[in-house]
């Protein structure tokens, strides 16, 4: 374990690889352990911890296997490399930002560590227009998670997509319960601008081995 800086008390230690996933305790839940992910990043966990993040036209999916106590989110950004599914080479940085590997990271954490593929459920959040002269990445996003879905055969609990305002999501793995909050108060173009930043700092990121 280890212990959060101002706070006398201590934080259970994450699942091998996901250290430098952002975790702290918020004193306004009673010290409840949160992790925050980002797009591109995922989260599983065995305990009883909250995974939240904030969406504009990106999709989240939390997927939860309650007998066997393992649950996770992911967030991601487009629906494939360069966002029109034409793309096949996933060897680069930050390929979670892609749907397709987004999906298959989280799965497959998952039954690595004791779920069982058919007692997964999943639910599904973001999409949003956030941006009208933008285009719609949030519909292509959607349109990719249901084919997605059919694809694979996934058991939906729950879907909450589109409209135009971005989402906070707070998921509680432990049992499959989220948390959904639109902000309407926040400025979409912030939301968009974070999207943006993001999308455009790993385009220009080297492929690895490359000098």
């Amino acid at each position: 374990m280890k212990i959060f800086k101002g706070l006398n008390t201590k934080i259970p230690v994450c699942l091998p690889g996901f250290e430098k996933v952002n975790r702290y305790l918020d004193e306004t839940r009673d010290n409840q352990v949160v992790a925050k992910i980002v797009p591109g990043e995922f989260y599983i966990t065995r305990r009883k911890e909250m995974i939240t993040t904030v969406l504009g036209s990106c999709i989240a999916v939390c997927a939860y296997d309650l007998k066997n106590r393992i649950g996770g989110m992911n967030h991601f950004l487009l629906p494939m490399i360069g966002g029109n599914g034409t793309a096949t080479d996933w060897h680069v940085n930050g390929c979670g930002r892609y749907g397709d590997r987004a999906m298959k990271n989280l799965l497959s954490s998952m039954i690595k560590h004791g779920a069982q593929r058919q007692l997964i459920k999943i639910k599904v959040f973001g999409g949003g227009q956030i941006l009208a002269s933008k285009g719609d990445v949030g519909g292509q996003n959607i349109d990719f998670i249901n084919e997605y879905i059919a694809s694979k055969q996934l058991t939906v609990v729950s879907m909450d997509v589109g409209d135009v305002f971005p989402r906070k999501v707070n998921f509680f793995p432990e049992t499959g319960r989220v948390q959904v909050k639109k902000l309407k108060s926040l400025n979409n173009d912030t939301i968009f601008q974070r999207e943006q930043n993001y999308e455009c700092e790993l385009t220009h990121r080297p492929l690895p081995g490359s000098s």
